[in-house]
């Protein structure tokens, strides 16, 4: 089935399974052209089944086949740093906001933090960022697009490039959200959590407090997971959607909407998940250590700009004229390429 280019994103996704078939073709006219001993071995290893092949050893293949001369994931190398890069930051910020602050102001040692509580605040603020950077390249064509007032124009390599690993930083960023979801759970099982439960059940009793329901914080949480749970699953459907098998029984129309629309409601949910998360620690003063945000308000600042940003994208005079453009048509005096592409 034909599918019908609407965004320049997607076109990228076009020219890489265009790519792949060519090089699936030339792998192909290459085994044709081997020897027939090397032939039958390749052709005896595409074969063997699948658990087969993660115990092949370098001395079983062909002496044609060099597997250092193969490239390593090229596709996943790019953000796979950005992530380091990303979670080495929130580290950093949030060691020291929650670790190394304490210690050096009051010589209290918070260091057992680190290994779940500042871990668990690095997951969800990379994840979401990477899910934010998964859409924003998508409004920055869209308002070149408008700039421009054509679609024959080419993007500036650096976008097409972010463009095409678009897939990539949304696996990614379900791996991290659900490492998130996993930590979050493990937080009844620490020690020192028994400890405060511990400590707190006792100063309820030098109180005299018979009851220690706080109704304000309970449905903060209430809340907050419900929204984490309904974002982390409508990413699954995203992530699953992703996969060949599955994006290869779907038309276009249908692609379209869950990568797009669902993907947008799932960057939604996961940005109300951190604002409510915030509750009214956005205005308490002692939340602001040394003067800095809390890391909740950095993580939701890209993702909320993001969804602005496609809000007022989506208002009917920005919207129509934008498909207009996408349709073909060209703002008079436009001067696009001269072999008119996809783009």
């Amino acid at each position: 089935m034909e599918r019908e280019t609407q965004d320049l994103g997607d076109v990228n996704e076009y020219h890489a399974e265009g790519f792949q078939l060519c090089e699936v073709e030339l792998a192909h006219l290459q085994l044709t052209q081997k020897e027939p001993e090397e032939r039958e071995m390749l052709s005896g290893l595409s074969q063997r089944p699948l658990l087969s092949a993660f115990a092949m050893e370098e001395f079983e293949f062909p002496d044609s086949v060099r597997l250092q001369d193969m490239p390593l994931f090229p596709k996943w190398q790019l953000p796979l740093k950005l992530m380091a890069v990303l979670m080495a930051v929130a580290f950093v910020y949030t060691f020291l906001r929650d670790v190394l602050q304490p210690y050096v102001s009051h010589s209290k040692s918070d260091f057992y933090k680190i290994p779940i509580l500042v871990l668990n605040k690095v997951l969800p603020w990379t994840s979401i960022t990477l899910l934010a950077l998964i859409y924003l390249p998508g409004i920055l064509a869209a308002l070149l697009q408008l700039y421009r007032g054509t679609k024959y124009s080419r993007f500036p390599v650096w976008l097409e490039n972010w463009m095409s690993v678009r897939k990539q930083l949304g696996l990614l960023a379900f791996l991290l959200a659900c490492l998130h979801a996993i930590y979050s759970l493990s937080y009844p099982m620490r020690r020192s959590y028994r400890y405060k439960l511990l400590n707190w059940a006792y100063q309820q009793v030098q109180q005299k407090k018979e009851n220690a329901w706080v109704e304000d914080d309970v449905w903060r949480m209430e809340i907050y997971i419900s929204l984490g749970i309904l974002g982390l699953g409508i990413l699954a459907l995203v992530a699953i959607s992703s996969l060949p098998s599955v994006s290869d029984t779907l038309n276009w129309r249908e692609f379209q909407c869950i990568q797009r629309t669902l993907g947008y409601t799932a960057l939604f949910l996961c940005t109300a998940h951190a604002l409510v998360y915030g509750w009214r620690k956005w205005v308490e003063q002692k939340q602001y250590v040394c003067y800095t945000p809390p890391s909740f308000i950095l993580a939701s600042f890209l993702p909320a700009m993001v969804l602005l940003t496609k809000a007022v994208l989506a208002t009917p005079c920005l919207n129509r004229r934008l498909d207009r453009i996408r349709h073909g048509w060209e703002r008079p005096g436009c001067k696009g390429l001269s072999d008119k592409d996809s783009l």
